[in-house]
């Protein structure tokens, strides 16, 4: 198999890192981070102007790529300059859409793509360990819409979004996975409210709570109960996208890494001249290469019809960047001494990002058996 970039993606990948580079520094990024808003709507617009959103999602619902190596090129990207925004929203609540929406709901994939609507997934609620299943908000019928009421916690940049992809039990029990239905609400209906705060990587997330929210027969996406399906293909993009975000942080953090290697000095000789650094460089530097092995591996899968095979490599490829992005960020800041906890140097957050991208859409430990029980289910 071919794994060249195509012309388009090396393109669009050379701008990406082009303006990252020019435009947001760790700088400027450290303030958006931290900001109230933990987004910019400047930078925003303008990374949906070259393309970035576009690239997510193919010409069938007005996107220009949307093949799993066109995500992957844009997630690369924008992990190696720890962009915070909304990207992870738009791709699987746009995914979900291009699914399992009629024609209306797939107009709106258009506001994802030009930038104009910010989109979040509500999934994910207290205590629900990662299981996706494990939906307790309900939905009940109301004349000819529905009424929504549960909690949702951990909804990234959800008080920006103003679109929300909520899951919801219309029948079933918890953890059944008939029974989960998928509704498209506005951030600002009645009846939904916020707590957000910042999260320890940077940007903003939020605790949602959803209390009698009306919502029309149309919000519906996909059909009742049938949920639970439309859920796993979109958040398997969504894994996809982490996985290569993580790649690409892990790509800096080793940069960086050697690059200090090089030129700090001990004993008046650099420091990578010991033999002992040279081995546990050698050694990152392997597992980097078996992280995007496992990247390039999924982004190959998730456009396959073999459900179990797309499923297995995209788990394979979380738990990889999850183990492996731990390793290299425990071994560049030890490998940097001391002022590699600093808040002023980049490295540290680079580290925060990498640990943290494991604790989205299932950590190392769900994905290694999901891994094992989808093994078994193909058996």
């Amino acid at each position: 198999m071919n794994f060249t970039h195509t012309e388009d993606r090396r393109m669009l990948a050379d701008s990406l890192d082009r303006y990252l580079a020019e435009q947001y520094g760790f700088v400027e990024r450290d303030h958006i981070a931290w900001s109230e808003q933990g987004t910019s709507d400047k930078h925003w617009n303008q990374l949906a102007e070259i393309g970035a959103l576009g690239a997510l999602f193919p010409e069938s619902v007005g996107g220009f790529g949307g093949a799993g190596f066109d995500v992957a090129v844009v997630f690369e990207s924008l992990g190696k300059a720890l962009v915070v925004e909304p990207f992870l929203g738009a791709l699987v609540v746009g995914r979900a859409i291009a699914q399992a929406g009629n024609a209306a709901q797939q107009e709106r994939i258009a506001g994802l793509v030009d930038g104009s609507t910010v989109a979040a997934l509500a999934h994910d609620e207290p205590g629900s360990h990662y299981e996706p299943t494990q939906v307790a908000t309900r939905a009940e019928k109301h004349g000819s819409g529905w009424v929504l009421n549960g909690a949702k916690a951990v909804v990234q940049q959800g008080q920006r979004a103003g679109l929300l992809l909520v899951s919801a039990r219309t029948a079933g029990a918890v953890g059944d996975a008939q029974g989960i239905s998928l509704f498209l609400v506005p951030g600002d209906a009645k009846g939904i409210g916020w707590r957000g705060y910042s999260k320890i990587d940077g940007g903003r997330a939020a605790e949602l709570t959803l209390e009698g929210v009306q919502v029309g027969a149309d919000a519906l996406l996909g059909s009742e109960g049938a949920g639970a399906d439309v859920l796993e293909h979109a958040t398997g993009w969504g894994l996809l996208a982490l996985a290569a975000e993580s790649l690409g942080a892990m790509e800096v953090a080793k940069r960086d890494t050697l690059e200090y290697l090089r030129t700090r000095k001990q004993f008046g000789v650099p420091i990578g001249s010991f033999q002992a650094l040279q081995h546990r460089m050698a050694d990152l530097l392997i597992e980097v290469e078996q992280a995007r092995s496992a990247v390039i591996n999924a982004a190959a899968a998730i456009d396959g019809d073999d459900r179990i095979a797309r499923e297995r490599a995209l788990s394979a490829a979380k738990f990889s960047v999850g183990k492996i992005g731990a390793r290299v960020a425990e071994e560049a800041i030890q490998l940097h001494g001391g002022i590699g906890m600093t808040w002023e140097l980049p490295l540290a957050h680079y580290a925060k990002r990498l640990v943290m991208v494991d604790h989205q859409l299932g950590d190392e430990d769900f994905h290694l058996q999901r891994y094992i029980d989808l093994g078994r289910e193909a058996a």
